[in-house]
């Protein structure tokens, strides 16, 4: 048996998850998210993992596994590519799953992966933020409504506003004038999902995706955004293959961490690198 914990610290909050990895059998004990919102990332990384590890109550950690922006946690036993751990952490919460979308705070990803987990492929979007949790999170506020909201308010659009995909400042522009022009908040919603779930469409066109595609991400379980991309493919007739089903979970932002965890025990076990165990005495 193996006790591993995955670190995953992304632009917008940090996530934590502790494994119990065992020959044919993987367990997620705990998880934890924290948000970052301005505060020191070591203290937002300390929160979350002694929150996840408290919950988890185990005596040793035999590996730390960091991904993301994490390479520079000083308890970090290893690091892993963000592609690679949200791979395999789709995997466990889809095993069906091929292919991941991950929408991060700053960009999204469309990632292929084998039934192993190995990356196949990948495509990102481009610097531009309006594909990005943190556009949608301002375009929000801006509107009076939480993250929470939104993706019901969408679904409930009668006439959906075009939005810029261009760029996000162009794109908050639009907002702007949409309210000043006194378009519903649902229509304004409605019209940003589908600017973002065009972009989404055609990562996962240019990535040949098709199958069972995960998503990965703070946006994952935006029912607004989800409907929004299920239009947006079924719309999109430059695409070839097979059909492709979203799917995702509650757990849906953890899979990096927990990819990163699992990733971490197989490390372990193939290096043997005899590094000394996280325990409570270790604590940061």
């Amino acid at each position: 048996m193996t006790i591993t914990a995955g670190i995953d610290v992304g632009s917008g909050a940090v996530k934590v998850a502790v494994m119990e990895i065992r020959s044919g059998s993987e367990d997620l004990l705990a998880h934890h998210v924290s948000r970052i919102r301005r505060r020191e990332i070591r203290s937002v990384v300390e929160e979350a993992f002694g929150k996840a590890v408290g919950r988890a109550d185990v005596p040793e950690i035999h590996y730390v596994a960091t991904t993301g922006e994490g390479e520079d946690i000083p308890f970090a036993t290893g690091h892993f590519y963000g592609m690679t751990t949200h791979a395999r952490g789709a995997l466990f919460l889809e095993p069906e799953a091929r292919a991941v979308l991950d929408v991060g705070a700053l960009h999204a990803r469309a990632v292929a992966m084998d039934s192993r987990g190995k990356v196949l492929n990948y495509k990102m979007t481009s610097q531009c933020a309006s594909g990005s949790g943190q556009f949608l999170e301002n375009i929000a506020r801006y509107l009076g409504v939480s993250l929470a909201e939104a993706g019901e308010l969408s679904r409930s659009a009668a006439q959906p506003e075009k939005v810029s995909s261009i760029c996000a400042v162009l794109a908050e522009t639009d907002v702007i004038n949409m309210v000043s022009r006194g378009i519903e908040t649902p229509d304004i919603l409605r019209g940003i999902h589908e600017s973002m779930a065009g972009r989404f469409a055609r990562l996962l066109r240019a990535l040949k995706a098709e199958g069972t595609v995960f998503l990965s991400g703070g946006l994952a379980n935006d029912i607004g955004l989800t409907s929004a991309l299920v239009d947006a493919l079924a719309a999109d007739k430059r695409r070839k293959g097979g059909p492709i089903t979203l799917v995702s979970d509650p757990l849906s932002i953890h899979a990096g961490a927990i990819g990163a965890a699992i990733w971490g025990a197989f490390r372990h076990h193939k290096l043997s690198t005899g590094a000394p165990a996280w325990t409570a005495s270790s604590a940061p």
